[in-house]
């Protein structure tokens, strides 16, 4: 009976994924004792609505004895909105079932006060993606940091000459312009910003810019001055700081949970070689180039047992491309 409902809360927070920070992209489904869906609702940005309320909203006295489905444990505390598990209750919701507990200690035990007032509380063990980033940023206290790079088979991310452009397919680039309304910012380093002079925001198919609200915050780490060199960086604003740590924490102090790094060799480097790479996001073009610029600058091990090693926990062929997505262990 539970099986639509599940699917119903998780493709309504994929609907949220990426609008929502700092909250996360919550879904959630309501059903009624024969198992028919009543309502469905996703967060809204921040400021704005849980999807329990959303739901709740949607479903008005269809509420009362219904089931309630949600992809994170409702919240219990006030914000810039109230408690969820609280307007559950007031509801009248019978049941409660959550994939995910609530990881941030302001707003979690939820369950609880559920369970304190008289209603079924249970939790289904169900992977989220959307809400993967959320959850380790709030672990961390930093935001999660997802690298990418496009590469060739033998690892290369550019000819002996310089050239990169395109080693990938039109259908990889459509998805990287995809991935990147999902981020928070992407980074890149005063290098690529100089020598590339990126616009680093979202596209459609045909080259027009996705609306700016949709648009990922766009970052530089360097300590060179890039504003004015990186034209397109200085047209459509840009935020710049020295170091990674400085980034990191005024991002994450600004609201920022997921971003994505997209500068070269060198800063890639230094995030991995600081610890702070979550995941990765691995183009690969069946091309060979026999040598070229590496996809990450600077040694990373000295033996395989130094070695950082990563999980595959995604794959999809992008045409006669490969995307891998992996995350660390």
């Amino acid at each position: 009976m539970l099986a639509a409902a599940i699917d119903a809360a998780l493709a309504a927070g994929r609907q949220a994924h990426g609008l929502t920070s700092p909250n996360p992209p919550v879904g959630c489904a309501l059903i009624d004792d024969h198992g028919a869906l009543i309502a469905v609702g996703s967060t809204r940005p921040a400021g704005g609505h849980h999807a329990e309320i959303v739901a709740l909203r949607h479903a008005g006295e269809r509420a009362r004895g219904a089931t309630a489905v949600v992809t994170l444990e409702p919240c219990n505390h006030t914000g810039r909105t109230g408690p969820c598990a609280q307007a559950l209750i007031d509801a009248g919701i019978a049941a409660v079932y959550y994939l995910q507990p609530d990881p941030n200690p302001a707003a979690s035990g939820g369950a609880q006060h559920l369970r304190d007032a008289g209603i079924t509380v249970g939790r289904i063990h169900r992977r989220v993606p959307e809400l993967e980033a959320w959850l380790r940023a709030t672990r961390l206290g930093r935001p999660h940091v997802t690298v990418k790079f496009a590469q060739s088979l033998d690892g290369y991310t550019a000819a002996v000459d310089g050239t990169s452009q395109w080693i990938t397919s039109t259908v990889s680039r459509r998805d990287t312009h995809r991935d990147r309304l999902r981020r928070d910012a992407i980074i890149v380093g005063t290098s690529t910003a100089l020598a590339d002079n990126p616009s680093l925001n979202a596209r459609a198919v045909d080259g027009t810019p996705f609306p700016e609200e949709r648009q990922p915050r766009r970052v530089v780490i360097g300590s060179r001055d890039v504003r004015g060199a990186a034209r397109n960086l200085t047209r459509l604003g840009f935020e710049q700081y020295a170091t990674i740590d400085e980034a990191l924490a005024a991002l994450y102090a600004d609201g920022a949970r997921d971003v994505l790094v997209e500068g070269g060799a060198t800063l890639a480097g230094s995030f991995l070689r600081a610890g702070l790479v979550d995941a990765l996001r691995v183009y690969l073009a069946p091309v060979l180039l026999g040598s070229g610029a590496s996809t990450v600058g600077g040694g990373l091990a000295r033996t395989l047992a130094e070695a950082e090693r990563f999980e595959l926990v995604g794959q999809c062929r992008l045409g006669d491309d490969m995307r891998l997505n992996y995350a660390r262990r």
